[in-house]
């Protein structure tokens, strides 16, 4: 009976968040100051500040030299481009989106990546997709300690588009798709399954905007990237997110902005995931513009009526495959250069999301939106290594492996079946319960050259950012023992369809691209450093919101973009 009841709840919830208004349309007439009614957040993951640069002024050695993103350049025109811009670190995208949405970083929020770790939870019921095991959990005892699974692992099917929700379109999923089978468990709930909005531990913007009275939607890659809901998920009257892992599918209906049609599969030869093909990213991409455009119009992303959202967006994927991928028998994406050259393919990549936002600009003005609208475009992470000359994929000599034992089990490579560490361009390592840090960090350093150690972050180093982690009073079940990022270039992975990787502390991982752009503005460039986290409190106070109603934003003293509220007049 009680799984039962679960699983009611769960499909309650999932109608509520993934296929339109909450009953009636909140009256979004109660959020919006001045002219701005509207903010559309755009995160186009892994473009860095210099391919704004290099396609708005273009770049020899490709289309001639000539610009190639008429769209970005025409925003730069009424916009403020921040060109020295952080990212989250880690610049994994979860902590990523967080940043964006709750202005925190994994101090406040708790997320330090997709699949990490905590100390106080137990693992899930059922193996997860991507390979973190069941196990058990003792209501109200003491926990065992998991990895933690919020990447597509979490669905019920991802193989399939819609997550294998029960009874969705092939499109469609959302929270229906998760399955709480498969979400880690805690104790001290009496074992109950923790959902990913729960599992943030801050509110959101769109938590804050949706309780003062604003429709709210967002578009992401994963169901578990509902956790943008904010915490007991009521913050987001739509959410869509079609599994970019899944096999690809053709998508009737839907054209890339080109007119390239995607109701039949573009590239057939390579349909294991959208991920792996840099013609299919592009249709997975045009779906979810679809689905914005529909939400512009005033209609649910699946185009039920609905209201036209006070705050809304999405995340593009195609540049940051056309940066990182190798797709066999057909090319290698990346940079051709340390100067940000594009190749073929990710000139090809940032054309098409350059013609995505020109579509969305159009559709804004065509709805008579386009004034009271505020246009932020950023990315989550950037991606590393610009200069792919550098790039060194080493699955082998990794700080997880070298430690061996001391890994819990859950996150060790000596795991055959397993998930595996938290390891990228950034290796972001726990211990074991009683292991010796300190006989941790000499292990790591006596081998610095094998593994390609840059920095290693242990102890204050890690506590000065970050919370005391342990599982004593006051300590972070989440805070690692130990962060390492390795030089640039190196990436814990044996992959050769990958060609660079995101996660890690370096300037190609974290600088990242920000624009916001109104009509009404100047162009500006601001030089000086900011954070994509301080994208949060600028949208609430541009709203017409206090921007301290955010957990993060209160707890970590994060500040608004002044320029943007300056051009606005506050």
């Amino acid at each position: 009976m009680k799984t039962h009841w679960l699983a009611l709840a769960v499909v309650t919830l999932a109608m509520a968040l993934s296929s339109a208004t909450l009953g009636t349309a909140a009256d979004a007439g109660s959020v919006g100051s001045g002219k701005i009614k509207h903010v559309l957040l755009l995160s186009i993951d892994g473009m860095h500040a210099v391919d704004l640069y290099n396609c708005v002024h273009g770049i020899a050695g490709v289309n001639d030299g000539d610009p190639y993103c008429p769209n970005l350049a025409a925003l730069t025109q009424n916009g403020i481009n921040y060109v020295n811009t952080t990212s989250s670190k880690p610049s994994d995208s979860f902590p990523g989106t967080a940043a964006l949405a709750t202005g925190g970083s994994p101090k406040s929020t708790g997320l330090y990546y997709d699949v990490a770790y905590d100390r106080s939870l137990d693992p899930p019921t059922i193996t997860t997709g991507t390979g973190l095991a069941g196990g058990s959990c003792t209501p109200y005892g003491p926990p065992t300690g998991t990895t933690t699974d919020y990447d597509q692992g979490i669905d019920y099917d991802d193989t399939k588009l819609n997550g294998g929700a029960p009874r969705a379109a092939p499109t469609e999923g959302g929270v229906a798709s998760i399955d709480p089978r498969k979400l880690v468990r805690d104790p001290q709930a009496g074992c109950a399954p923790v959902y990913p909005w729960n599992f943030v531990r801050t509110n959101t913007i769109f938590s804050v905007v949706h309780a003062a009275g604003g429709y709210t939607a967002w578009i992401d890659k994963h169901p578990s990237y509902s956790f943008t809901a904010g915490p007991g998920g009521t913050g987001l009257n739509d959410y869509y997110s079609p599994e970019v892992n899944s096999t690809v599918i053709p998508l009737p209906g839907v054209s890339t902005p080109e007119g390239v049609s995607c109701a039949t599969i573009r590239d057939p030869s390579n349909v294991s995931s959208w991920t792996n093909s840099f013609e299919n990213i592009q249709c997975y991409d045009a779906l979810k513009v679809k689905a914005l455009l529909n939400e512009i119009a005033g209609k649910t992303h699946n185009g039920a009526p609905a209201s036209v959202p006070a705050l809304f967006g999405m995340n593009f994927q195609s540049v940051y495959f056309g940066q990182s991928l190798n797709e066999p028998n057909v090319a290698e994406g990346g940079y051709q250069n340390a100067a940000a050259l594009p190749s073929e393919e990710l000139f090809e990549e940032i054309e098409f999301v350059d013609a995505s936002i020109g579509e969305i600009v159009g559709a804004l003005q065509d709805a008579g939106l386009l004034d009271e609208t505020l246009l932020i475009v950023t990315a989550k992470h950037g991606e590393s290594p610009i200069n792919t000359s550098q790039y060194v994929a080493d699955g082998t000599n990794t700080p997880a492996t070298l430690l061996g034992s001391a890994i819990p089990y859950s996150e060790s490579p000596l795991n055959p079946t397993g998930i595996g560490a938290t390891e990228d361009d950034v290796s972001v390592l726990w211990l074991k319960q009683g292991a010796s840090v300190t006989a941790a960090v000499n292990l790591l350093q006596q081998n610095a050259a094998a593994i390609g150690l840059g920095e290693i972050y242990y102890g204050p180093t890690v506590w000065l950012n970050y919370n005391v982690g342990g599982l004593g009073p006051g300590d972070d079940p989440r805070t690692p023992d130990i962060i390492v990022t390795p030089n640039v270039g190196i990436t814990y992975s044996s992959s050769t369809t990958m060609i660079g990787d995101h996660g890690g502390f370096a300037h190609d991982d974290t600088n990242v691209v920000m624009l916001v752009a109104n009509p009404g503005f100047t162009a500006q460039t601001v030089s000086a450093p900011v954070a994509t986290a301080q994208v949060a409190p600028t949208i609430v106070k541009v709203l017409g919101l206090d921007p301290q109603a955010l957990d993060a934003v209160k707890a970590e003293g994060t500040a608004v973009l002044p320029e943007v509220l300056a051009q606005l007049g506050k």
